[in-house]
């Protein structure tokens, strides 16, 4: 059982900065209010293989997440797969990035949810309120970029 949540957004940065700050993953907490603290392995560049570790907040308890990079396409595209075991995941979930002709970047995020156990009578709840949650995500994005140096 598995639902899938989207948004895009355009981004007033050249597509160069905007991959680079994305694909760092440690910026996660600066749009993404339910991710208390973000480390990856092995440091340095995102790249094939690379994995992210968080502690998240999900209807008031703390988890801990491990995502991998499974594809990596600078500067236009990042996908990723959670590796954790929880009963609800991210089975697949990445970032697709396009120039805009007035030198933007247009961004569309994907996640698909996936459910076992328990999760399969929460994924309709979670995932609409990531679905009405998802336009706010992405104005969140855009202003952490455009803010970002």
């Amino acid at each position: 059982m598995s639902t899938r949540v989207e948004v895009t957004v355009d981004i007033d940065r050249p597509i160069n900065d905007v991959y680079a700050y994305l694909a760092d993953g440690l910026h996660d907490p600066e749009f993404n209010p339910r991710v208390l603290v973000m480390d990856r392995s092995p440091y340095g560049e995102t790249e094939l293989g690379t994995v992210f570790q968080s502690t998240v907040r999900n209807a008031g308890l703390k988890t801990h997440r491990e995502f991998e990079i499974v594809d990596v396409a600078a500067p236009n595209r990042i996908r990723w797969h959670e590796t954790s075991y929880h009963s609800i995941t991210a089975r697949e979930g990445g970032y697709d990035l396009e120039p805009t002709a007035d030198g933007g970047t247009r961004v569309h995020l994907f996640n698909v949810l996936e459910a076992r156990d328990i999760g399969r009578l929460l994924l309709p709840l979670v995932g609409g309120r990531a679905r009405k949650d998802a336009p706010a995500f992405g104005r969140r994005m855009k202003a952490a970029v455009e803010g970002s140096v």
